[in-house]
């Protein structure tokens, strides 16, 4: 059983014709929730985040900032890639607080494993600015939600994003309790995620060159992140899901297969069932491709729902 977080109100969040960035991605991910391959799932309404939730990883002026740039009409640019309409703070809050409430289940109930179905992504929002489609960072806010209410003392935040999750790696740089591990693609949007950017010993980049496909990223998590994860011994794994580095994908040119985020799923349920009691948060990220996103949702979901993948690692 995976918990499955979401809200019609992310749907409501747009960006405009032609953005990348639709409600259509969502749409195709609930389609995929309940296609009958999918596992099983209990689906909850995502609660709105607090202001407390949010300032614990962006500055009460980027909060003021962001809230007070929602548009009554239209859109409004808050810069090149980033946009709000008049839905789109209220979605942004749904997906801040579906990562904040299923911490909270994984921690309080039976179910240990959860999938946040929501958009705005959020994993290029800084402390200071919301930014590259995103308006708040939704597992950075589950992070520190997760240190603040449970005094957890390890937190693991991987990131297989085509793009270098900036935003997580600038929030928590300097905080030893937070590992964060990130596949990207270099060069690509945001140009950052070298592998020298280490912050206290927490980050782990491991860029991947373009056209890269299934043995360099399986190589990536074999060689670097999984044993990286296993000395660090996470009490939470959060997982920034985006299947964007998709073969199909237009937005970036790596050449995975939905059953390479089955196989880094498994993976990292058996470091969550280690390390963690079998906690695993997953939030969606980015995904452009509907066929693409579609057919990687039930992949992943489907890995997240295995109570007992191999812990031995594979190709």
């Amino acid at each position: 059983m995976v918990l499955v977080y979401t809200h019609a109100d992310c749907l409501g969040h747009e960006p405009g014709p032609g953005h990348p960035e639709s409600p259509s991605r969502l749409k195709a991910v609930l389609r995929a929730l309940d296609d009958p391959a999918c596992t099983q799932t209990k689906r909850f309404d995502a609660p709105l985040a607090t202001r407390e939730q949010l300032t614990r990883v962006h500055s009460p002026a980027m909060l003021d900032a962001v809230i007070g740039a929602s548009p009554l009409r239209g859109q409004i640019f808050l810069d090149a890639d980033t946009v709000m309409s008049p839905g789109s703070l209220i979605a942004g809050l749904r997906a801040a607080g579906a990562v904040c409430a299923a911490v909270d289940a994984v921690f309080s109930s039976p179910q240990r494993r959860a999938f946040c179905a929501v958009r705005p992504p959020g994993h290029h929002a800084t402390r200071d600015t919301a930014m590259g489609f995103c308006l708040f960072n939704n597992v950075a806010v589950a992070a520190a939600h997760a240190l603040a209410e449970y005094r957890i003392e390890r937190i693991a935040i991987v990131d297989f994003d085509v793009h270098h999750g900036n935003g997580t790696a600038d929030i928590f740089h300097a905080d030893a309790r937070v590992m964060y591990a990130s596949t990207h693609q270099s060069p690509l949007y945001p140009g950052t995620g070298g592998v020298h950017q280490c912050g206290v010993g927490n980050l782990v980049h491991v860029p991947l060159p373009t056209a890269a496909g299934t043995l360099e990223f399986r190589a990536a998590f074999e060689t670097r992140i999984l044993p990286a994860l296993d000395h660090f011994a996470p009490q939470l794994v959060l997982i920034s899901a985006g299947f964007d580095a998709h073969r199909l994908d237009p937005l970036a040119s790596l050449n995975l297969a939905a059953e390479d985020f089955s196989w880094v799923t498994e993976m990292l349920v058996g470091i969550a069932n280690r390390h963690a009691e079998g906690r695993v948060i997953s939030s969606l990220e980015g995904g452009y491709s509907l066929n693409a996103l579609y057919e990687s949702t039930i992949a992943h979901v489907n890995a997240l729902s295995n109570p007992n993948p191999g812990d031995e690692l594979r190709r």
